[in-house]
């Protein structure tokens, strides 16, 4: 029998998902096959409504080689194994003679873990939380939140938190599971046999297709213990997170309360004397993080040095007591060894790092109104560490709707450690990069405004001729509103403001949960909903609910964010214009992202509303704009309003 073409395999997908085959998702599906045949690196920019997941499944299940997905949303990693990927298996069985498998794999903290469940975590403030259970019932959320788990164990096949319904608090899962670090290890556990994570392990060792998560795919590639069975085809949807994902596995912290937790819990496993020198080397941090000011440490300060110095040597001491000593007096010593170590060899790590002064790094402090001080660290660029540990032994494809900035891949090529196409030496991985478009009609569906009128954003202060903007756009889009905020401050003065102006409901992050808001959203056309950072890439919202995508200010990092103007500086220093390389392209990174949320189908209509008038007077304005959907462009406010009075009055027509 003749091997099945890819465009049969495509139809046959596409038919089975009852979708329509189109031009850019068969370019995609074409470009993928001829990466993973030849082993090389693709970015493809494939907009909303291409179809990208079948655009990547179709060829990658046809090669027959081991593939790992990594996306950055659980939503997808939900929608392509409850979905896209049974039916698409389904339909390509009968063309291709065997039906591929398919698992799900996560972190080891995101399975309920059976020895923690039955033996009680080994912490001090909560030591005999499950004892209690045994006579009457809890009365506290934690505790009914634990008896409910207990009985959800019984029931479920996987373990995996994202299961159980309703959710339970971070702090009630905290009780159930633990860390790679903290597990004792299926041979030496008395659940090992039935473990949850272990069990994820082994059919994620007996796919063809392994879905994971971004932050997953870094552990696996910076740690050097392997997590993810081996494979010879990365696809990384959603590409345009993996470098911030990359970048906070990378980074490590150190708080007083972190490191009071690692005294507490190996003081009673080590001699006095171990342990009183690590008690003293917590005091002194702690006395340092007291006076400790926000802000980048270009060096580390004398005192700060001295204080992580005694830390390092005190846990390494500690850390090697441990392991020479046994307390039988002491229930369940191994678990309560294991999670002391886990705590320990993170706070050496952390300490011996921020001493060794490497100049890949960058040290800051951060204060927290609830949690106080805390001591940062991460790596000044993950492209060395993407381009070594992720390029360098299978084809890898990245794909996401927003990959071209300013019109090119350059700069997302070159934050993930790949040179300009077509450039580099040997050792810079060969790469190919492709836009398949989009099946919208941006010019004729969307309109980007940019109120050139208004006066430039400042720092802080309050923005009165924004605000009446904002309100005439709302009022003259009869309500139908998503607003994105560079920050919760700003989207709460502009809720506060509206509400007292306009009849319209208008709702904001963080007074209820994010799915129930954007429920309420989607179900009422004249809500508006007003928010910061996750609404810019999370809402997806098609339909007369959103025609107007509001944005107040260009979202450029914040100038005293450590991290950025480190990168910044650095460009700088080599010759490169940090500004464009690391603030602007951030910027249109979250643009492109928000201007996405306007147009979700073929009859949507509306207006991306800027209200930042640099994005039509600055130098760099039109690279932003080249980094958003190819909308028709006006600075005419009358001409913004005129036309969304009259996408209201036609949704209103048909009754929406």
């Amino acid at each position: 029998m003749t091997k099945p073409s890819l465009p049969e395999l495509l139809h046959a997908a596409v038919t089975a998902v009852g979708g329509v085959e189109r031009p850019g998702q068969v370019a995609m599906a074409t470009a993928v096959a001829e990466a993973v045949d030849d082993a090389s690196h693709l970015l493809v920019q494939a907009g909303t409504g291409t179809g990208k997941s079948l655009g990547y499944l179709v060829p990658a299940l046809a090669d027959g080689e081991r593939v790992v997905i990594a996306t950055a949303t659980l939503a997808l990693q939900r929608q392509l194994v409850e979905r896209d990927l049974p039916r698409t298996v389904d339909a390509l069985h009968p063309l291709l003679r065997r039906r591929p498998q398919f698992a799900m794999l996560k972190g080891r903290s995101n399975y309920l873990c059976l020895h923690r469940l039955h033996e009680g975590a080994p912490q001090d403030e909560d030591e005999g939380l499950f004892d209690q259970f045994e006579s009457a019932a809890p009365t506290s959320k934690l505790g009914q939140d634990l008896l409910r788990m207990r009985d959800w164990a019984d029931e479920t096949e996987t373990g995996d938190r994202d299961a159980l319904t309703p959710g339970v608090s971070d702090k009630a899962w905290g009780q159930v599971s633990v860390s790679s670090r903290e597990c004792l290890g299926a041979t030496k556990c008395a659940y090992g046999a039935e473990c949850f994570a272990e069990m994820a392990r082994e059919r994620a060792k007996l796919s063809d297709v392994v879905v994971t998560n971004h932050a997953l795919l870094a552990i696996d590639a910076i740690e050097g213990a392997p997590v993810l069975p081996q494979h010879e085809v990365l696809i990384v949807d959603e590409a345009h997170e993996l470098v911030s994902r990359v970048t906070g596995v990378a980074t490590g912290e150190l708080t007083p309360g972190q490191v009071n937790r690692a005294v507490r819990r190996s003081a009673k496993l080590v001699n006095e004397k171990v342990a009183d020198q690590l008690q003293t080397a917590s005091e002194g941090f702690e006395r340092v993080m007291e006076l400790a000011l926000p802000g980048r440490l270009e060096e580390v300060p004398e005192d700060l040095g001295y204080a992580l110095m005694a830390l390092r040597d005190a846990a390494r001491e500690v850390i090697s007591a441990l392991g020479s000593t046994r307390d039988k007096s002491v229930q369940d010593e191994d678990a309560v060894r294991k999670q002391a170590l886990a705590m320990l060899e993170t706070v050496h790590g952390v300490a011996e790092r921020i001493t060794n002064g490497s100049e890949w790094d960058v040290v800051w402090y951060e204060r927290h109104d609830r949690f106080g001080a805390s001591v940062r660290v991460a790596p000044l660029s993950v492209s060395g560490l993407l381009r070594e540990k992720l390029f360098a032994d299978r084809s890898v494809v990245l794909t996401s709707a927003t990959l071209k900035l300013g019109g090119d891949f350059n700069g997302v090529g070159a934050s993930l450690g790949l040179s300009a196409e077509g450039t580099g030496g040997e050792d810079v991985p060969q790469w190919k990069g492709l836009d398949v478009g989009s099946p919208f009609d941006y010019p004729k569906q969307g309109i980007l405004y940019v109120a050139k009128h208004l006066a430039t954003p400042g720092r802080e202060g309050s923005r009165g001729d924004m605000m009446d903007e904002l309100a005439e756009l709302v009022e003259a889009a009869g309500g139908r509103t998503l607003g994105l905020f560079s920050s919760m401050r700003a989207a709460q003065a502009a809720a506060e403001e509206l509400r007292g102006r306009l009849d319209n409901p208008i709702l904001l992050q963080g007074e209820e949960t994010l799915g129930e808001l954007i429920k309420t959203f989607a179900a009422d056309p004249k809500t508006c909903l007003f928010g910061t950072l996750s609404l810019w890439q999370g809402v997806d919202v098609p339909g007369p609910s959103c025609q107007l995508v509001v944005m107040d200010r260009i979202p450029f990092p914040r100038p005293d964010d450590p991290l950025m103007s480190a990168r910044q500086k650095a460009v700088e220093e080599g010759g490169g214009n940090g500004f464009m390389a690391v603030a602007a392209t951030h910027a249109a990174l979250l643009m492109a992202q928000g201007a996405g949320r306007l147009v979700r189908a073929t009859g949507d209509r509306g207006v991306v509303a800027v209200l930042d008038p640099r994005l039509a007077n600055a130098r760099y304005g039109s690279y932003l704009r080249a980094s958003l959907p190819d909308f028709w462009y006006t600075t005419d406010r009358n001409q913004a309003r005129r036309s969304l009075a009259a996408i209201d009055a036609a949704a209103t027509a048909d009754g929406k």
